[in-house]
């Protein structure tokens, strides 16, 4: 194992010592941070992470308040606060991470070959020491819209971790290389986006759920205990292929491969129509997207359609993490679907 360096290591930092505002908490952390919490009960510990991309304020804003409030969690805390510097690039709370650096929240698989990579190591390093019973990792949604939970193993308690913040639930066997992925083989792991990063909802959802998992004495589901979610089962990402010029217009712009609609965040957990345009697109859709099922099959043809030089969706869809934002569609991907009509699970 690499040894743990790139983090500044804290224990019960004091209200009068974080700073008087968020940013001024992340300047005294001065970079990747671990702060340790005592609890009330030392002989259990739970983790929470946030700030994996740099431009997500919600949970750094929610740790912030929950220190600043001087209260004692139910049981021992390891806090890991990652992108400090990409957050602190002016201006705040605008970089997902630094220039050329990879997304940190598709490092934590081998390899570990560059910067992020060993970063990702590091915090997988760090929880191990720890092993916590349950690790939440908070994240904002790239474009407006309601809170969610993801997991990759979906079990009772994972379903309880999630139900302190939202009612949906994705289930996802993607592999990107998420911290959530380490869930199966270690702790329960979810990872919870709160909303829109710029939206006051989030930012209160983020501290007051914050305040449920650490004050709870359990956040384990009791056997038999079941939570009522709405479902959202192997979501498909629809991501844009290399060189395709994309936009955000109320018409055709004529320098794009494909033009989105200025408002498709709107559909952010709703049901869009095959008749409902998303925007225009040039071309054959397998040459200006991809997208792949669970079993790795090409599924573009699953998702959109071309018709007289506008873009539908080729069948009745759920769509979640729209994103009007096209840094973040070129780099990561346009939405992810399921079908509107996806069957509830069998069990």
């Amino acid at each position: 194992m690499a040894a743990v360096r790139r983090f500044r290591f804290l224990r019960n930092p004091l209200a009068t010592e974080i700073g008087g505002d968020v940013e001024a908490f992340l300047r005294y952390l001065d970079g990747p941070s671990c702060i340790f919490l005592d609890g009330a009960d030392s002989g259990r510990t739970r983790a929470f992470v946030t700030l994996l991309h740099g431009n997500e304020p919600s949970g750094a804003r929610a740790l912030f308040l929950w220190l600043k409030s001087g209260r004692q969690p139910a049981v021992n805390t390891l806090c890991i606060v990652a992108s400090v510097t990409a957050a602190l690039q002016p201006p705040l709370f605008s970089h997902r991470m630094l220039p050329g650096a990879r997304d940190l929240n598709r490092c934590f698989r081998p390899p570990f070959h560059d910067e992020q990579g060993r970063l990702a190591e590091e915090i997988l390093e760090v929880l191990r020491l720890h092993h916590p019973e349950a690790v939440i990792d908070m994240h904002n949604t790239s474009g407006s819209g309601p809170a969610f939970g993801v997991c990759t193993h979906r079990d009772r308690h994972h379903d309880a971790l999630v139900a302190l913040f939202t009612e949906r639930l994705v289930v996802s066997h993607l592999g990107l290389g998420a911290l959530m992925e380490i869930s199966e083989h270690n702790y329960p792991t979810v990872t919870v986006e709160v909303g829109g990063r710029l939206d006051e909802d989030a930012h209160r959802l983020a501290a007051e759920g914050l305040a449920r998992y650490l004050l709870a004495e359990r956040v384990l589901a009791e056997e038999g205990n079941e939570h009522a979610l709405e479902l959202f089962l192997d979501p498909i990402r629809l991501e844009l292929n290399a060189g395709i010029a994309l936009t955000y217009a109320d018409h055709a712009a004529p320098d794009a491969d494909v033009t989105l609609l200025p408002d498709v965040e709107r559909h952010n957990f709703g049901v869009v129509r095959p008749e409902q345009a998303l925007g225009w697109a040039r071309g054959d859709p397998r040459r200006l997207f991809c997208a792949q099922d669970a079993g790795g099959r090409c599924a573009v043809s699953q998702l959109v359609r071309v018709d007289g030089g506008r873009l539908y969706p080729a069948r009745a869809l759920k769509l979640f993490m729209v994103t009007n934002n096209p840094d973040i569609a070129q780099s990561d991907c346009l939405f992810y679907a399921v079908a509107a009509d996806q069957a509830p699970p069998g069990d």
